[in-house]
């Protein structure tokens, strides 16, 4: 930062006539500044999510989560009583409810061919899928960030922070879970996740976001 004359600016008069003084006086300091320059420390949402993720996110979608086939049912019998049971009650008014789930299945059909990777889950036993789960590393929606009633879009400057805020919950599930997870021979093998999904409209299966994820070994 440039630096600024701690003396001021006299009047034409005296000025002429103290020109020598007030020169002399005048000392030469620097601007007082911060890391960034006195801004404010950049956003930073890779970090923000990876602060928060093991000490409060994880913890919170344990607690909260339900069984999936409770869930789901619920939500479509009674999408608010869902909601205030297993979702984000402070979410905003024209937002569509995200609920936590536990969900625990067998693979029906996995998809590892496209970079947004998909697994289908059985989670009744009727050897049909139930859930589809996003395995990355490309994934859809903000649905971890919005199950969480402890972060709320006014807490951020714009909607632009909120949105990359939301995206860094993706990624970094993908850095620290998904990245693990095998890839080949998915079908049939048992899996247990704690993730999030958006209600929807009720023709696709529901879109499950992992927060946490094990794949049982091949059958």
């Amino acid at each position: 930062m440039p630096n600024k004359p701690t003396c001021s600016i006299l009047a034409a008069p005296i000025l002429v006539a103290m020109v020598g003084i007030s020169l002399t006086a005048c000392k030469i300091l620097p601007t007082p500044s911060g890391e960034n320059g006195g801004n404010a420390p950049a956003f930073n949402a890779d970090k923000m999510v990876g602060d928060i993720w093991a000490a409060k996110v994880v913890p919170y979608l344990q607690q909260k989560a339900g069984s999936f086939p409770e869930v789901h049912a619920l939500a479509k019998a009674d999408p608010a009583a869902a909601g205030a049971k297993y979702g984000n009650p402070k979410k905003q008014a024209n937002s569509p409810w995200t609920f936590a789930v536990r969900l625990e299945g067998k693979v029906v059909a996995a998809n590892t061919q496209s970079r947004a990777a998909t697994m289908d889950v059985d989670a009744d036993g009727d050897g049909k899928a139930d859930a589809r789960v996003q395995i990355g590393p490309a994934m859809r929606g903000t649905a971890l960030r919005d199950s969480l009633d402890f972060i709320q879009f006014n807490d951020f400057t714009n909607q632009i922070d909120f949105a990359q805020f939301g995206k860094a919950f993706n990624i970094h599930a993908d850095k620290t879970v998904l990245s693990k997870l095998p890839r080949e021979a998915l079908e049939g093998r048992s899996v247990r996740i704690v993730g999030a999904y958006v209600m929807g409209s009720g023709q696709d299966l529901p879109l499950v976001t992992p927060a946490e994820a094990e794949i049982g070994p091949k059958p």
